[in-house]
Parts: C-alpha cells; sequence; structure tokens
C-alpha cells in the first residue's frame, strides 16, 4: 500500500473543519472517512481499520485526550491531534497520552500533508520493528549497529547523553516527542520534570550537528512540549 492509498479517519465536530480536511486528503489520493464525536470516532477505527487518525481534543461528548487513552489500549494506529492555538498543556497531555504528532489551528494544507506522510511512514517502519542500521539526515550520518556518528564524513564525537538523545529521536524520526518521554527514555523513570538538562544536551547535539545551531532544520524545538527530528 502506498501512503497515498492510506484511509485517513477524522474525528471533529466542526463541520467546515471536517470538509476542509476532506477536500484537501481526498485531492492528494487519500481515503477520507469522518465522525463528528468520540464515541463515532472509536466505533470507526474499530469498524474500518484507518491508518490514520485526525482527532480534535474538543469534542462534544468526550475529551480527545480520553479518545487518545482509550485508542490506546488497543490499537498503534497514529494519531494526529489537533489543538486550538496556546494549549502546550493539552498537547503534551495528548503526546504523553499516546498521541504522535499534533496540529495548531489554523493550519495550512502543506503543513498537514507534511504531518501526515511522516506519521504513515513512520508508523509503517515501528510496524516491521526496524531502525535501519544507517540512519540519514541532511549531511548527518548515524551509524547505529557502531555507534558512530559522523557529519559530511567526519566523525563526531558525542557523549553517551548525546548519543542517547540522538538515538531516541531516531526512534520516532518526524514524531514529537515530549521533554517527559525523552527524560524518562534518557535518565530513567524517576525523572520528568528537569527540561533544563534537555536543553543543555539538545544545545550540545546542535553544535555538533547542525550547520547553524542557532536555526536548526533538523532538531526542532515544539516550544513548551518537546523536540522532534525532522527528517521530512
Amino acid at each position: 500500500m502506498s501512503e497515498t492509498e492510506a484511509l485517513i479517519l477524522v474525528i471533529e465536530d466542526e463541520a467546515p473543519i471536517r470538509r476542509f480536511l476532506k477536500l484537501s486528503l481526498t485531492n492528494h489520493g487519500y481515503g477520507f472517512a469522518e465522525a463528528d464525536t468520540g464515541k463515532q470516532g472509536l466505533m470507526k477505527v474499530a469498524s474500518e481499520r484507518p491508518d490514520l487518525v485526525i482527532l480534535d481534543l474538543g469534542l462534544p461528548d468526550m475529551d480527545g485526550l480520553e479518545v487518545t487513552r482509550q485508542l490506546r489500549e488497543w490499537t498503534t494506529v497514529p494519531i494526529i491531534v489537533l489543538s486550538a492555538r496556546g494549549q502546550e498543556k493539552d498537547k503534551v497531555a495528548a503526546l504523553d497520552a499516546g498521541a504522535d504528532d499534533y496540529l495548531t489551528k489554523p493550519f495550512g494544507v502543506a503543513e498537514l500533508l507534511a504531518r501526515a506522510r511522516v506519521a504513515l511512514r513512520n508508523a509503517a517502519r515501528l510496524a516491521t520493528d526496524q531502525v535501519d542500521a544507517d540512519f540519514l539526515f541532511g549531511n548527518v550520518r548515524a551509524d547505529l549497529a557502531r555507534r558512530r556518528v559522523y557529519v559530511d564524513q567526519n566523525e563526531i564525537h558525542l557523549t553517551r547523553i548525546e548519543y542517547k538523545l540522538l538515538v531516541v529521536l531516531i526512534k520516532y524520526a518526524g514524531k514529537v516527542v515530549t521533554q517527559r518521554q525523552l527524560l524518562k527514555e534518557i535518565w530513567g523513570q524517576e525523572y520528568g520534570e528537569e527540561s533544563n538538562y534537555l536543553r543543555v544536551y539538545m544545545a550540545h547535539l546542535r553544535r555538533k550537528l547542525e550547520s547553524d545551531p542557532a536555526h536548526p532544520k533538523f532538531l526542532i524545538t515544539e516550544p513548551g512540549v518537546g523536540y522532534r527530528l525532522d527528517v521530512d
């Protein structure tokens, strides 16, 4: 199945947004299904088995966070949440609950399609339980088998923490990873609030891997939420 044959289910109570999403997605070859409540959305995920869910957090019958939590009890379908501008706490909560990404309203067609492509590719990669031994982005090559990292064919020394941070971002390439999730995967379950650790190590990583660390192209900060390795 190609990406553009994928079925995308939109769970959104606002009819104009559903119409916009339907037009945008079907014009680019995606299959489209829709639901205007959380309960209907849960039923359609079970019956239609979509390849991607686009989920509004503000549904009339149940919270989008609860929809996410219920879906994650039995399915790994990628979920992109829709969030009103400025609701960072809701974004973080949705990502921690199991969502893969978020879009902030209002959003454009190009951003929507880019996020959908990344979510579908990431889901396909995880379905095969495979991360390439050589992972490439820009002029960076991570040799995961040998635990070495190169920029323009020159080996770059990373500390143990810098390397672990990079590996976690590669594992979820294209997906927003919350600060809490990064802290727990790198330092352990007892860490979750020490976001200053991440800022320091991310700054080090950018200086070593980005051509312009002040304006990174790949190691992207999602303000108030976390970080993303942008490989699209």
